[in-house]
């Protein structure tokens, strides 16, 4: 049973939705690095749920380092954030505590811990985790920064509503992620924005939800990074992103794109000016695996968040007779705009930690 990621930037994260805290411990980062306290408290800000849109849930989520950190600047050694849980209402999962929500991991953290589990909002299993995880995504955020390495996402579609797509002119993308990092609600289409949060809340009139797919992007990433197999960059990426509840789908490039094209019209021409690039980024900036140097690109597909409040047929898990179930509590009627941020995180934890692993190596030469 295992909670951590990472060789060389490595993240634990631990605690449930209605524990007393949830929180996370950082290994690997080097002593000496002064944190910049504003600016991860302005990703947390992102992740915090708002307006009509968001769960009513509201949690300040102020960062306690409790090690690992001292006169402003990393020691070194494990740094450690607890986020105390200040907002639970655990006795809205009481009445329905053997009812086995649909599309949650009810019964499989049932199996999982055979029993032993907090299954309060979620538990362990609940979005609240993220938490942790956008704060340690935030550190590698800041590291990268000063590497000038940039990652940006925005919701591309939700439902059927659809934003303008980031640029393929690198100038102009830089200038949109650089946008949209500056929103709560990451679209590039203000008209597009307005009609995806009147299409949330009509959702969340009706007691149910939508999902979406987030498009992101990360710049000035130098060639290189990867192992051709089991640790390719597209596989750590994968493996990070894959690990954000709700994430069902992830595509690289072109991705499932290519299955519509000729190999012509798939290869990516290769240029060189100043340094080696292609003529097109078909392959999302990664070539076996490992980073060449152009902007790597992803599409992530958030699905709807499976709480709803709608009455659904589910089974019970102590009588196993076929019951009817419609959930208490709060909830969202959309995650997209609230997960963004997550994914975000998650690809700065992986670019860091193959970052050092390469790092690494070429001190070796």
């Amino acid at each position: 049973m295992k909670n951590t990621f990472g060789h060389n930037y490595s993240v634990t994260i631990f605690g449930e939705s209605h524990g007393e805290a949830i929180g996370c411990v950082i290994d690997g980062l080097a002593p000496g690095i002064k944190l910049d306290m504003d600016f991860i408290a302005s990703v947390m800000e992102k992740r915090k749920a708002k307006g009509r849109i968001s769960t009513q849930r509201k949690e300040a989520d102020e960062l306690h380092i409790v090690s690992g950190y001292f006169n402003g600047h990393t020691t070194g050694t494990p740094l450690t954030i607890l986020i105390e849980n200040t907002n639970t209402r655990s006795h809205d999962y009481e009445k329905t505590k053997y009812r086995l929500r649909p599309s949650h991991a009810d019964y499989t953290a049932n199996e999982k811990y055979m029993g032993w589990q907090d299954h309060r909002g979620g538990g362990h299993f609940s979005g609240r985790i993220t938490a942790p995880l956008v704060a340690a995504g935030a550190i590698a955020m800041q590291v990268l920064k000063e590497k000038g390495i940039l990652i940006g996402s925005h919701i591309q579609k939700s439902r059927t509503i659809e934003d303008i797509p980031f640029s393929e002119n690198i100038e102009e993308l830089q200038k949109q992620m650089e946008r949209v990092n500056t929103m709560d609600f990451a679209v590039l289409d203000d008209t597009a924005a307005a009609d995806m949060k009147a299409m949330i809340e009509e959702a969340a009139n009706e007691g149910d939800s939508v999902g979406g797919i987030l498009e992101s992007c990360i710049l000035n990433v130098p060639a290189g990074l990867g192992e051709p197999f089991f640790d390719s960059l597209e596989s750590t990426l994968s493996h990070l992103l894959f690990s954000v509840p709700a994430v069902k789908g992830i595509e690289f490039g072109l991705g499932f794109g290519f299955s519509d094209v000729y190999g012509s019209e798939a290869n990516d021409p290769i240029t060189y000016d100043k340094g080696f690039h292609t003529a097109t980024n078909n392959n999302g900036g990664i070539n076996g695996g490992i980073s060449n140097g152009m902007p790597i690109r992803i599409r992530t597909v958030i699905k709807p968040t499976a709480s709803i409040y709608k009455e659904q047929n589910t089974v019970d898990l102590k009588t196993h007779e076929a019951v009817k179930l419609q959930i208490q509590g709060r909830h969202d009627p959309a995650i997209i705009h609230r997960a963004r941020i997550v994914v975000d995180s998650v690809l700065a934890i992986g670019i860091l930690d193959q970052l050092m692993e390469r790092s690494a190596t070429l001190t070796m030469k």
